[in-house]
This record gives C-alpha cells, sequence and structure tokens, in this order.
C-alpha cells in the first residue's frame, strides 16, 4: 500500500509539474513579446527569432517531459483498466509531442511579420514549420484523448472524485475550444480573418492545463484513500 502511495504521489507531481509549465505562456501578460495574444500562435511566442523564444522553448519542453514521465510511470506502476490505460497513453502522446514541440520552433512569427507569412504562404520557411504543425497536432490529439478517456474512467469506475465531478464540463469546453480553434485556422488560412485565433488557441490550452491539474489533485488523494 505505502509503494503505490508513493507511485500515485509521484505520478500527481509529475502531472501538476507540468500542468504548470504548460502555462508558461501567460508570462506574455507581464513580458513584452510584441505579439498580439488574441491573433497570434502561442507556438510564436516560442519561435527561433522571438527575443524570449528560449525561454518558452524551455517552457514546453519542461512540460512534455513531465507529461511524459507521468503517464509512463502511471501505465506501467499503477493499476490499470481499459480507459486508464487509453488516457494514459494519450498522455504519453501528448508529452511526448509536445516535447518534439519545443524541439521543431518556427522560425519566424507569421501573424506579426508579414514577410514571414508570405514566405509560408509560398512554402519558403524551414521545413521544422511543417515538422511543428504536425507535432503540435499529435500533442493537442494525444492531450483529447487523455482528457475525454480518463475523464470517462473516473466516472465509470468510481475513481478519482474531483475529476469525475468537474473533468466533463472541463472536457466538453476543452472540445469547444478546440473546434474554435480549427474554424479559426481554416478561416485564416482562407483568407476570411483571424476569428481571435490567438485567444482560441490559449483557451484550449489553458483548459488542458487546469484539466492536468484537475488529474494530479485527483491521482494524489486516491493515493492517501481520501
Amino acid at each position: 500500500m505505502s509503494e503505490l502511495l508513493g507511485k500515485s504521489s509521484t505520478v500527481a507531481l509529475l502531472i501538476a509539474l507540468g500542468a504548470v509549465a504548460y502555462t508558461a505562456w501567460v508570462l506574455e501578460l507581464v513580458l513584452h513579446t510584441g505579439l498580439d495574444p488574441v491573433r497570434a500562435y502561442v507556438s510564436e511566442l516560442a519561435a527561433a527569432d522571438q527575443p524570449l523564444g528560449g525561454l518558452f522553448r524551455a517552457t514546453d519542453l519542461a512540460a512534455g517531459l513531465l507529461v511524459l514521465a507521468g503517464a509512463g510511470l502511471a501505465l506501467l506502476r499503477l493499476p490499470q483498466r481499459p480507459w486508464t490505460a487509453a488516457g494514459w497513453a494519450g498522455l504519453l502522446l501528448f508529452g511526448a509531442a509536445t516535447a518534439a514541440d519545443s524541439r521543431l520552433p518556427l522560425s519566424c512569427a507569421p501573424t506579426a511579420d508579414p514577410e514571414c507569412a508570405a514566405r509560408e504562404s509560398a512554402g519558403l520557411v524551414p521545413a521544422t514549420h511543417t515538422a511543428h504543425a504536425v507535432s503540435s497536432g499529435l500533442a493537442m490529439a494525444g492531450a483529447l484523448m487523455g482528457v475525454v478517456a480518463l475523464t470517462v474512467a473516473a466516472r465509470r469506475y468510481g475513481r478519482w472524485p474531483p475529476l469525475a465531478r468537474t473533468g466533463a464540463v472541463v472536457a466538453v469546453l476543452a472540445l469547444a475550444a478546440t473546434g474554435w480553434t480549427l474554424a479559426a485556422v481554416a478561416a485564416s488560412e482562407a483568407g476570411h480573418g483571424a476569428w481571435a485565433l490567438g485567444a482560441a488557441q490559449r483557451s484550449q490550452v489553458l483548459l488542458v492545463a487546469v484539466w492536468l491539474a484537475v488529474l494530479a489533485l485527483s491521482v494524489a488523494r486516491e493515493g492517501e484513500g481520501t
């Protein structure tokens, strides 16, 4: 029992720290980034030509590795059932793809730099732009898989009361924010305006981080037997 408690506590700590690192972009509220948070992708904060890009790449790497470690430990050391295994596997993908994302930064910020946008439209930017889009997509797919599967697990298996109570609401909001983000990306690429793309993506990322925090609390309390 004490061994399981220790493992649960470690998983909870890793996930909680990952959630904190994943919200490092809120530093743009107090740091001058030169990017418009209503229009700019969160990834543009970490672009290679941005003055604070190194900071945001480091926090993205930390977030990815922390969640990767927490999900991996949970899969290997905690009791599993089908929905929990699927959820932890989703977070494993999220963590790995987020870490990869940090190593594949955009070369420039297209929403703030017209020349960058023109090069991107003409296909004259480095291949990391395409690779970054793929890793970002995989990261969010993994996150949503984890959000849905572990929330279902909490309710179906009678586990993790905080997640069972609030996870569904956060999951629905995260899926709605994802829909808004995808619609904004499509509208932007079609030349129909930005549709507050930056705000949409920040809502999506923030909701995932909030859900991770609730998950961490739930795992910690289960380990304590409360």
